[in-house]
């Protein structure tokens, strides 16, 4: 077996490098200028480009244009997240009654890791990105990213990495067992486990990493140096503040953890000792991945802040409240992030004077955020607020942050989490935060941006019915989970004592209730795209009423002023209350 794992490593490596001097030898992949007009200007004409963009299945291989790549960023994690949640509803069936009911120990584990790393690595970060690519030239000012075709490459790095990731659900007939490591691919057990699967994915988590590293080196240099003339660094809208900030964590964080995934490579497969019992370090991979991972947590959670720190405003009737401040605590959660990890490894038996320093500063991190949460709130007060669907989802963001925030709060003092460590309890709380907060703010930017990216409007009723659904269903889940830790509840179980039968239950409800909500969603966001009403105007939202009509409106009103025509026939318009 270990032969075999040596061999299939040696083969990715190969199919790697071959990949690499395929895309390096394609000296003309940038084949069309983008005919963006944010600026005023528009790009250099490359020597052998040409105005107009191939046709077909070809623009979508080939672009380099921001937008088209934010577009593919989107369909991905959109189908990253089918993956996931499949995953997760998989084991909430399983966990509806003790005992094995649909699938076996071994491949519920499966789904466990699937669904872990799916969500963080393959969904939550390209999501984040897709947001970023298309909308922060506009906001800025600019013709397009600093470097389109790393952007390209950037994107095209990822489908690759998820099919690796994945590897093991489809080599099944041949064999090989889904990786069963959980996401945190704890040491020893990752590197005694024999199956190929945990190889491949760990390849695959590199190239996703390298994605996200050349994404983040591009977001910095076009926020740096791309700039509009009228936007400096007081004028910076806040989304493009916060996706500075999550650059800057990700150049930090993410090649710390590909170091730490080639040195777990290298003792699955050339007998080195970095994290084995015997002349190594089991808890040292702790260390290296947390000291990315809860900075991961801030990469993830950081851009989704902006996007409601610029959006609620438009829907209370006034500017942010407290702008600057917001700012600083961003930069502030990016500096103390790296300072946390060990909160983590309480149970590990460190050093307690050591605990209690991660302590003292887990729990400081918490003023910034909080700082946020006052921001927004008092943006609301006295408001003229109107509960479109970008703001539902913007207000019960808060309302599951604020959930997920304290409950943090608890597991940073060290008693407690002596007493909750790997229960349900940090399954819930984690999860009030990457879906109750970091989802809700993702499905806010969808619908707040969807006019502008197909000049259409959605469906507001079904766009109601995914918002109380999502919300109804996220607190239902996640209050359970809980539940379920304060009663002892491990986490990472196929299967439990009868007293926790009800908990169980009444998440995988809520679980359910979240997956017919994301269906509303999808449902409404293809049918409406091709079919809905058209906007009436660059201005859907009434935002030149408050002075709140920001450059990426401007760029669509331009582009409004100058459509390409279709030969389609005109719809009744319709605007977007």
């Amino acid at each position: 077996m270990a032969t075999s794992s040596l061999v299939l490593t040696v083969l990715m490596g190969v199919l790697l490098v071959a990949v690499a001097a395929f895309l390096a030898r394609l000296e003309d992949w940038r084949s069309y200028t983008p005919l963006s007009d944010v600026g005023g200007a528009y790009g250099e004409r490359a020597e052998h480009g040409h105005e107009e963009k191939p046709g077909g299945i070809i623009r979508w291989f080939t672009t380099v244009d921001h937008k088209d790549i934010g577009i593919l960023y989107g369909i991905y994690g959109t189908l990253a997240f089918a993956w996931g949640g499949i995953a997760v509803l998989i084991m909430r069936i399983e966990l509806v009654a003790p005992g094995v009911n649909l699938v076996d120990p071994q491949l519920y584990n499966g789904f466990l890791t699937s669904h872990g790393i799916t969500m963080l690595f393959l969904f939550g970060t390209p999501m984040i990105a897709a947001f970023a690519n298309y909308f922060i030239p506009l906001l800025i000012g600019a013709d397009d990213m600093a470097f389109p075709r790393i952007n390209a490459i950037a994107f095209w790095l990822l489908p690759p990495g998820a099919v690796l990731i994945w590897a093991g659900f489809f080599l099944q007939p041949l064999g090989v067992d889904p990786a069963a490591t959980s996401w945190t691919m704890y040491t020893p057990l990752s590197i005694q486990m024999p199956s190929p699967a945990i190889d491949m994915m760990l390849l695959g988590l590199h190239l996703t990493g390298v994605s996200a590293t050349m994404g983040a080196i591009n977001f910095i240099a076009t926020i740096f140096n791309e700039r509009g003339d009228d936007v400096g660094w007081p004028s910076l809208d806040i989304f493009s503040w916060t996706m500075l900030t999550q650059s800057g964590l990700i150049l930090f964080a993410f090649p710390l953890l590909g170091s730490a995934l080639i040195m777990l490579l290298l003792d699955r497969n050339f007998g080195t000792t970095f994290f084995t019992v015997g002349g190594g370090d089991p808890i040292l991979w702790q260390h290296l991945f947390w000291f990315f991972g809860h900075p991961e947590v801030y990469i993830l959670v950081l851009p989704p802040m902006g996007l409601v720190s610029l959006i609620l405003p438009k829907f209370a009737g006034r500017k942010l409240f407290g702008f600057k401040f917001v700012v600083y605590s961003t930069l502030a959660i990016g500096v103390l992030s790296f300072g946390v990890w060990a909160h983590h490894m309480f149970a590990t038996g460190i050093d307690p004077r050591l605990r209690a320093s991660f302590m003292a500063v887990s729990l400081a991190i918490a003023i910034p955020s909080a700082v946020k949460v006052f921001n927004w709130i008092t943006t609301m007060w006295n408001g003229n607020l109107r509960l479109t669907a970008p703001m539902l989802f913007c207000i019960g963001f808060i309302q599951n942050f604020i959930i997920g925030g304290v409950t943090g709060v608890f597991l940073a003092a060290v008693p407690v989490d002596l007493i909750l460590h790997d229960t349900y309890y940090v399954v819930g709380h984690f999860h009030f935060i990457v879906f109750g907060a970091i989802g809700f703010a993702l499905f806010a930017g969808t619908y707040y941006w969807f006019p502008m990216i197909t000049g259409r409007m959605y469906q507001k009723s079904l766009a109601h019915a995914h918002f109380w659904t999502a919300l109804v269903g996220s607190n239902l889940t996640f209050l359970a989970m809980l539940w379920l830790g304060y009663g002892g509840m491990p986490r990472r179980y196929a299967t439990f004592l009868t007293q926790f039968t009800t908990g169980h239950q009444l998440a995988t409800v809520g679980a359910f209730l979240m997956g017919i909500g994301t269906l509303f969603w999808l449902w409404n966001m293809v049918t409406s795209w091709m079919e809905g009403a058209k906007v009436d105007s660059a201005d859907p939202w009434d935002l030149e009423s408050t002075d709140q009509f920001t450059k990426e409106w401007t760029w669509f009103d331009n582009k409004r002023k100058s459509p390409v025509p279709d030969g389609g026939d005109d719809e009744e318009p319709q605007s977007a209350d």
